[in-house]
């Protein structure tokens, strides 16, 4: 039992090594390149769905084309697909939306995909993106933003956490649909 413990420990603190580079190897950073968040352009869309793959292991350019399809010019009802570029790389992206009166909650921003490629992380990146979709939900009207992830993925919940956010009112539910 300990050993199944302790090889979680391991392995993250093994992936923490590999996906936390020194400053000086960041991509597009190394130059002096200042980091700009804009919205998604279609020419992003490769970088976004490599970076995704980097992390994931799994290329799904048919969900990342629809997402594209669906936020990418969406700004007027709330939604928002936006990029970190440094130099001219995209470095990672944050999409998010508000979402109005679901399970009785008033408006507020949801965040559903935050990523930075993982030679370029441990730079602020992901800081930034995230202040800059809340930056849009305020402009919005709104006043919370909430994110829903997995339980076991350490790296993204520490990120979180480490920007303030905190367990919400809501307890996610779930089945299984039997074929």
């Amino acid at each position: 039992m300990m050993s199944k413990i302790a090889r979680p420990d391991a392995e993250q603190k093994r992936l923490k090594r590999k996906l936390s580079p020194p400053a000086s190897t960041v991509p597009g950073r190394q130059a002096g390149a200042a980091l700009s968040i804009r919205p998604v352009r279609r020419g992003d869309l490769d970088a976004v769905i490599e970076i995704d793959a980097m992390v994931t292991d799994i290329e799904k350019r048919d969900y990342w084309n629809s997402l594209y399809r669906r936020y990418a010019d969406s700004v007027a009802t709330g939604q928002h697909f936006l990029v970190a570029v440094a130099g001219d790389e995209v470095i990672g992206f944050v999409i998010g939306e508000v979402r109005d009166w679901e399970f009785g909650s008033p408006p507020c921003g949801w965040v559903f995909a935050i990523d930075v490629r993982p030679d370029a992380r441990l730079a602020g990146t992901a800081t930034q993106l995230l202040k800059a979709i809340c930056d849009r939900f305020r402009k919005a009207g709104v006043s919370k933003v909430r994110t829903m992830l997995a339980r076991d993925n350490t790296l993204i919940l520490s990120f979180f956490r480490s920007q303030g956010m905190m367990i919400g009112p809501f307890i996610p539910l779930e089945m299984d649909l039997e074929s």
